[in-house]
């Protein structure tokens, strides 16, 4: 039996002339889960979902939403997602429960329904004080919040978030995160793009790395950073040892403090603690220093995520 994942692309590409965007994408996002599509500006995230979203037409290559086609059964494929664009799209002279009624029923809502689920989306992102305000009367944060609610507004199984923190102060950007966590864990497919590597980190399940329009690394961030990572044992010493035996570890001198590569760092750092003050060298600080995800993400793009 043919899994079918919530996301799906085969050998994806999009071409603008002589420009190719994407140069064979292959996604496989399964039904719940959590996903992250990482990449410096210009690699192909807002293409690739521009085409999920029927924003974009593909070159060649297929991409589908739960086992559907998003060009030849497009009215089934649009009504299941929710797309939270990075840029604001708003009329500024509509009140806000206007506004979330009338996006929920584009999508057939019945207008009592769409109402409903106006009310719930602005008591869920903490708008009801601001119902029957108009945009350009909120403030840059809630707009963003106004902008998720209209992703969500008719309850679809499959949420796409291009940037979805951008320009949010802290305080909500943790809110958004909780928020999304709940979402995810009751079922919600989730789809992320972001600036913020640490919100993916943290959020997703799986993140694929995009660069030029390639997926260059696929998987749980923590076997993304075991697999490309380094994990190195610090030592802050009053003087320099003479030697430490090289045989297993990767031995260098940086910034006033020896740096020990090592996959064992818990087995070892006794090991090099006491090669170390065997040498009559006091040890001032050890400790151990793992890569995160945006070390990975600079290691095999050889660029910020701002590049």
């Amino acid at each position: 039996m043919n899994t079918v994942y919530a996301i799906e692309t085969r050998k994806l590409h999009k071409r603008y002339d002589n420009f190719e965007a994407l140069r064979g994408i292959d996604l496989h996002i399964p039904q719940g889960g959590f996903y992250g599509l990482l990449g410096p500006n210009g690699a192909g995230k807002t293409t690739t979902i521009g085409i999920l979203t029927g924003l974009v037409n593909i070159s060649s290559g297929e991409a589908l939403v739960l086992g559907k086609d998003v060009i030849k059964d497009f009215r089934f494929t649009r009504s299941h997602l929710g797309l939270a664009p990075q840029e604001l799209n708003f009329d500024p002279f509509f009140r806000l429960i206007d506004l979330l009624t009338l996006q929920a029923g584009y999508y057939g809502l019945t207008r009592r329904y769409s109402r409903e689920r106006a009310y719930l989306m602005l008591e869920q992102f903490g708008l009801t004080s601001k119902t029957n305000s108009r945009m350009r009367e909120l403030s840059g944060g809630m707009k963003r919040r106004v902008q998720l609610a209209k992703a969500m507004v008719h309850d679809p199984p499959i949420i796409i978030l291009d940037e979805p923190t951008a320009g949010v102060d802290i305080e909500l950007r943790h809110m958004l995160w909780q928020h999304l966590t709940t979402l995810n864990r009751q079922g919600k497919t989730i789809l992320l793009t972001t600036h913020y590597i640490e919100e993916a980190e943290k959020l997703c399940d799986n993140v694929a790395i995009i660069d030029e329009g390639r997926i260059i690394a696929e998987g749980p961030p923590n076997e993304l950073i075991k697999e490309s990572g380094q994990t190195m044992i610090s030592l802050k010493v009053d003087h320099w040892p003479d030697a430490l035996d090289p045989s297993e570890w990767s031995v260098q001198v940086q910034d006033g403090q020896i740096l020990i590569a090592t996959d064992y760092p818990e087995k070892d750092m006794a090991q090099v603690i006491t090669q170390v003050t065997q040498q009559n060298v006091t040890v001032e600080e050890a400790r151990i220093c793992r890569s995160s995800l945006e070390d990975v993400f600079i290691k095999l793009t050889g660029k910020s995520i701002d590049d």
